[in-house]
């Protein structure tokens, strides 16, 4: 476990609207609104840094994805796959997700700079479709118990 540096103070002058749309979405998130403010700031540098990078929300919480895309971490989860080249992974993601060349380079630009993140998704996706197969295996196994074979 990693140990990030202890947040440091920072002041901004914003306009009144702004600061009123900030109070709304932190609201709305139910988060902080110096939180909302760091993860806007965050987010919006690393889609100046990845032009073609979005950030969305979901089940599993806020994600890096392809703007009209599909996530990041599925991008990379396909290239990771079992393929015998690079060339051939990478056209196996284009196809996949019916992607270009260059929406392919930006996923592994972005996964260059936040392997960590990255992998950290597709372990919690790895883990989640597990434990989603064995809870269907009982559901299964409980429903057969429930049948009785006509006799």
């Amino acid at each position: 476990m990693s140990r990030q540096a202890a947040p440091k103070p920072f002041s901004i002058r914003m306009s009144p609207h702004t600061l009123a749309r900030l109070d709304v979405g932190a609201r709305r998130r139910g988060e902080a609104k110096a939180r909302t403010a760091e993860r806007l700031i965050d987010e919006g540098l690393r889609m100046e840094d990845h032009p073609g990078i979005v950030f969305r929300d979901g089940p599993a919480g806020r994600r890096a994805a392809l703007a009209g895309g599909p996530d990041v971490w599925q991008v990379v989860q396909t290239l990771k796959e079992a393929w015998p080249s690079q060339e051939q992974a990478i056209a196996g993601a284009m196809e996949w997700g019916n992607l270009t060349r260059a929406q392919v380079d930006v996923a592994v630009r972005y996964y260059a700079d936040f392997p960590d993140e990255v992998d950290e998704r597709i372990a919690h996706n790895r883990e989640e479709g597990e434990r989603q197969h064995a809870a269907w295996l009982r559901a299964q196994a409980a429903l057969a118990s429930c049948v009785r074979s006509p006799t």
